[in-house]
């Protein structure tokens, strides 16, 4: 897919990744980039500079998105490309005491945002998209959901269940004309990043976010389904599926010096 002329919608764009992809959509010719944000402030400065329009939306919230897709079709026309990447990382905790966690607030949290926010968008969207023959969805997820976050189960079970719904996103539609693609960086050097404790999500190849969104927009004009900025998590992938047992012992082991090293 060509962004070039099309009407393409960032969630998360105030900042980040989602600012990121909102420069990169607006340099490769999209015809109007509309960022959506918690934070309406920021999302009227990105838009500004792409010359863009700018919503405040809680994506947790299913009529906040309902209502950024009705109104950016109703002003700028259908969406061709909508990028559901708005993210949280709260519930690092590098001791991981319990895995289960205390109570279910971060769960709720994380499952509001990196999971139904990306079937919102595709319950609001998918029966428009179908009536015109097609359109394209890039969920930015995390390498968290391919491989796993040491010390944030939240976290690393939202974006394993957000990789799920892509697939079926995908299997489901293609037959629409609609096309999938996910975005699964390791670390990026974003205020997310660097809000939580150094970890294996640090050190192994920080990106820039503007590196990141140029792989994006790589990845969507090839119509590729993973997207793979840190080129090595696909050797990963294939060492967790090799051999189980073993990638969970060195987890295991990276854990462990967490904890000694967090402990005290």
């Amino acid at each position: 897919m060509q962004v070039a002329g099309k009407v393409v919608v960032v969630t998360g764009g105030g900042n980040g990744i989602g600012q990121a992809l909102c420069g990169v959509f607006h340099r490769a010719g999209a015809a109007k980039v509309v960022v959506a944000d918690l934070d309406e402030e920021r999302a009227k400065i990105v838009a500004a500079s792409v010359g863009g329009a700018a919503f405040r939306c809680d994506v947790g919230v299913e009529k906040d998105i309902a209502y950024v897709i009705a109104e950016t079709e109703r002003q700028f026309g259908p969406i061709a490309l909508f990028c559901s990447n708005a993210g949280i990382g709260g519930g690092f905790d590098p001791l991981t005491v319990n895995a289960g966690g205390s109570s279910d607030e971060p769960w709720a949290k994380s499952w509001a945002i990196h999971v139904m926010a990306h079937v919102y968008a595709a319950r609001h969207l998918i029966p428009l998209m179908k009536a015109r023959g097609g359109g394209y969805f890039l969920n930015t997820i995390s390498a968290a959901g391919l491989l796993s976050q040491v010390g944030s189960p939240a976290y690393s079970t939202t974006k394993h269940a957000a990789v799920g719904f892509a697939e079926n996103l995908a299997i489901s539609h293609r037959a629409d004309g609609i096309k999938v693609s996910i975005l699964c960086p390791q670390g990026v050097d974003t205020n997310m990043l660097r809000a939580i404790p150094k970890g294996p999500q640090s050190g192994d190849g920080d990106l820039s976010p503007e590196q990141v969104a140029k792989d994006a927009l790589d990845g969507i004009e090839a119509e590729t389904f993973l997207i793979l900025p840190h080129k090595q998590v696909i050797d990963y992938m294939r060492k967790k599926t090799e051999n189980y047992d073993r990638w969970i012992g060195g987890m295991a082991k990276i854990q462990a010096k967490m904890r000694e090293e967090f402990g005290g």
